[in-house]
């Protein structure tokens, strides 16, 4: 863990790090509490224009949802041939991503509980994935979005596993995190679920075990839902609905046969017949088993199965880590944080977060996560209104010298994994911090101009 010393330096156990200067160091104490207000009238200002307009967008979205899950179910009965497989795993992978991204988690961060939905709440919506939601709501909306970047509290930070600040202290078991980051990458829904586990507290004996065994019971409910669903429950219909298929497919071609000379024909009169003739029963099966028609559904959408939680799960990473862990982003001791203002809080959610460049598509599917800065200002408010305040947040950033963090895509990733290799090994310093913001208001197609919310003051 990073100290502070009585100067304001930073130290990593007895060695200084070079530090960029935080923005938040330099406000007087009048210009935060003006930035506070300014933000929290910001909040309220969106938070009276709720309405229909914005009910309607989630319940539709949800609605597409559900078809793109139901289209790819359909699509992988047929599974046993190559394009049905890909366009049914890719179908169910963007299912899974928007069902993640812009419905579960914004959902569970309270954004759409103004509509007093019984079903469309942060209490009573559980999601597609592995982790239990109240464990969720626990490690992600109350620790992170609290202790936002500050070491040793934030246990988002690297998530217990990872050093991804030079101001962590290095361990040997961090050489490996270049190996065990791809694995995250890939079963991060799994990460995710132990994560409010709490490791750390369990080792220091800070944790009762009588909440362990709660929490282990309840990943342990969770995953046997997940694993049952897509690896057992879908292939197995995907099997008995092709076989079925294939069953009417045979009965069809012995009707256009027309006799008694094909054995397929005897076969299905015989089974139509009450099954009362142990040969037909025996052919039609014979034929099935030949042509797979249930084993290979059921293998081909098992597969797919995987293939689907893989691109959520690499696509829900990179959305994440781009947005807390790139170069721009600053981290804040317990000691800077001591006495902190409602605008204290503010700046550090401004500071401790970067976002993703992109159009109206790319947002959706980061669940507007895109506007991970906007996120972190008001974790609360509906993600579809981030586009509409992101002009007025660069107006505050301008105002006041503050850094605007934002990037393309591959850049902030780029950096993350750049990051994640040096930090790997011993030392490290903090990257290069972008200055105060002075670029456009309005920065791509994903943005639109304000609907019946006054300027800021």
């Amino acid at each position: 863990m990073a100290n502070q010393t009585q100067d304001g330096h930073r130290t990593n156990g007895n060695v200084a790090i070079e530090e960029p200067e935080n923005p938040l160091h330099r406000l007087t104490s009048e210009q935060i509490e003006e930035i506070g207000r300014q933000f929290d009238e910001l909040h309220e200002q969106v938070k009276a224009d709720l309405g229909d307009r914005d009910a309607r967008y989630i319940r539709s979205m949800i609605a597409l949802q559900r078809r793109l899950a139901l289209i790819g179910r359909l699509e992988l009965i047929a599974s046993r041939w190559r394009i049905p497989w890909a366009v049914g795993a890719a179908t169910l992978g963007l299912a899974k991503i928007f069902e993640n991204m812009e419905i579960g988690h914004n959902v569970m961060h309270g954004q759409w509980d103004w509509m007093n939905d019984p079903v469309i709440n942060s209490r009573a919506w559980d999601w597609d994935t592995a982790s239990t939601a109240e464990a969720w709501r626990h490690s992600h909306n109350y620790i992170h979005h609290t202790f936002t970047n500050i070491i040793g509290k934030d246990r988002d930070l690297g998530y217990e596993i990872m050093r991804i600040d030079p101001q962590q202290n290095w361990n040997p078991v961090y050489v490996l995190q270049p190996i065990y980051n791809i694995l995250l990458s890939f079963l991060f829904e799994w990460g995710v679920a132990v994560h409010d586990l709490d490791f750390v507290a369990i080792r220091a004996g800070e944790k009762d075990m009588k909440q362990v065994r709660k929490e282990l019971k309840g990943i342990a409910g969770k995953a046997r839902t997940q694993i049952t669903k897509d690896y057992i429950a879908w292939p197995l219909i995907s099997g008995i609905a092709m076989t079925l298929i294939e069953l009417g497919l045979i009965t069809l071609k012995a009707r256009a046969n027309g006799g008694e000379r094909n054995p397929a024909v005897r076969a299905t009169r015989t089974l139509r017949r009450f099954r009362r003739k142990q040969r037909g029963r025996r052919e039609v099966l014979r034929q099935l088993v030949e042509r797979r028609s249930f084993q290979e559904p059921f293998r081909r959408t098992l597969t797919a199965d995987v293939a689907a939680n893989i691109i959520r799960n690499v696509w829900s990473y990179a959305i994440i880590f781009c947005g807390h862990f790139p170069d721009q982003t600053y981290t804040f001791t317990e000691g800077e944080v001591k006495d902190e203002t409602r605008g204290g809080w503010y700046v550090r959610q401004l500071t401790g977060a970067a976002n993703i460049d992109g159009g109206p598509l790319f947002h959706v599917m980061s669940g507007n996560l895109g506007y991970q800065v906007e996120h972190h200002l008001f974790p609360d408010m509906p993600s579809t209104r981030y586009g509409e305040i992101a002009p007025k947040v660069r107006e505050i950033c301008e105002r006041y010298d503050l850094p605007y963090n934002t990037g393309p895509f591959s850049k902030q990733l780029g950096m993350v994994q750049r990051t994640i290799l040096r930090l790997a090994f011993p030392g490290g310093k903090s990257r290069p911090k972008p200055g105060p913001y002075h670029g456009p208001l309005v920065r791509g197609s994903g943005e639109h101009s304000p609907s019946g919310v006054p300027a800021v003051s």
